[in-house]
């Protein structure tokens, strides 16, 4: 396809925002409330990204994926993480079969990491071990086993949810594997009004049923139309600044971020913020990124990238209450969009 088919005109870029609108009536004929999480989620996946997700029990995080899957037409498959799940358990096995002639050969059983959607419930309930086998899994779409190159079905998400850390038999995930993710979404307990529509909903007779509105190939689609969206070089700058300014080892460090922050933001974080602010312009019909595209996705972009100290516990600093200070203390590109 030529580049200027690809490009991010206005009949392409309608579709991307007729689609999301399309996704989230789907999506709340099945969920009630939790529109920042669906809004962020779509996001993600219409740029190509994976995401993480976390809350606690029953706020919908399992069901909202499913029905993503469902909503959009993408096989869908659910790994729950135990710590005795072993790496072959998620991309696959070779076993040793006998052909029609008697002689024996090695097969390769693809494991369940072969779909569009991967679900990876609880992620860090397994060892580190099983933890890396999603790495190559997500930075290059394929699984490499026996010199062999198996490439995943396109496209291919992993979608995975993770406990509180509080809890015993967890494991923590590394900071590579952690910075594969575009967005860490957070989904909270909903209101008291939500919770008595969800508790309708669920007990009653009648069941919502989903309609596909968009396919996977429209999503590829999607991501290559996201990357022709313009980022303006004053909010590229704008972007790096902050990435660079969440560093406590950088010259010039805010003596606050060196108090509260053990390790920042790497290139990665500008990378998707830029791609994810590309994504939240173009459902908007628009094709040049403004600075309310970037304010939409740094969150979710920054929040499992930048490392809290024990000062930052003990005086009760978030990550999110850190990002806050970031945006504040970094200058704003004279030349800005808004």
């Amino acid at each position: 396809m030529s580049d200027s088919a690809n490009a991010a005109s206005p009949d392409r870029l309608t579709r991307i925002q007729q689609a999301r609108d399309a996704v989230i009536a789907e999506l709340k004929k099945g969920i009630v409330g939790q529109e920042v999480p669906m809004r962020h989620l779509i996001t993600a996946m219409f740029a190509g990204g994976h995401c993480m997700i976390q809350g606690p029990l029953a706020s919908a995080k399992t069901v909202l994926v499913a029905s993503l899957a469902k909503v959009m037409e993408l096989d869908f498959k659910r790994i729950q993480f135990t710590p005795d799940l072993m790496p072959a358990d998620i991309s696959g096995t070779e076993i040793l079969e006998e052909d029609d002639t008697g002689h024996r050969v090695s097969k390769f059983v693809r494991g369940p990491v072969f779909t569009n959607v991967l679900m990876a419930d609880e992620i860090n309930r397994t060892p580190p071990k099983t933890q890396a086998a999603l790495l190559e899994v997500m930075q290059e779409k394929q699984v490499t086993l026996g010199g062999q190159t198996h490439p995943l079905p396109k496209p291919f998400f992993v979608l995975a949810t993770q406990v509180s850390m509080e809890q015993e038999g967890t494991y923590p995930l590394p900071e590579a594997q952690q910075d594969r993710f575009m967005f860490s979404i957070r989904m909270d307990y909903l209101a008291e009004e939500e919770e008595m529509e969800v508790v309708k909903r669920s007990t009653g007779a009648e069941q919502s049923e989903l309609s596909m509105v968009i396919k996977g190939e429209d999503l590829i689609d999607f991501s290559k139309t996201v990357r022709a969206v313009k980022l303006p070089p004053e909010l590229g700058a704008y972007i790096v600044d902050i990435v660079a300014n969440s560093r406590p080892t950088e010259e010039g460090a805010k003596d606050f971020v060196k108090e509260y922050v053990v390790w920042g933001a790497g290139l990665r974080a500008s990378q998707n913020i830029s791609l994810a602010a590309k994504s939240s312009a173009a459902q908007d019909g628009r094709d040049t990124v403004t600075m309310e595209d970037i304010a939409n996705v740094i969150h979710p972009v920054l929040r499992h990238r930048i490392g809290l100290s024990f000062r930052a516990e003990v005086d009760r600093v978030s990550v999110d209450d850190l990002i806050e200070r970031l945006l504040k203390e970094t200058p704003l590109p004279s030349a800005a969009t808004v």
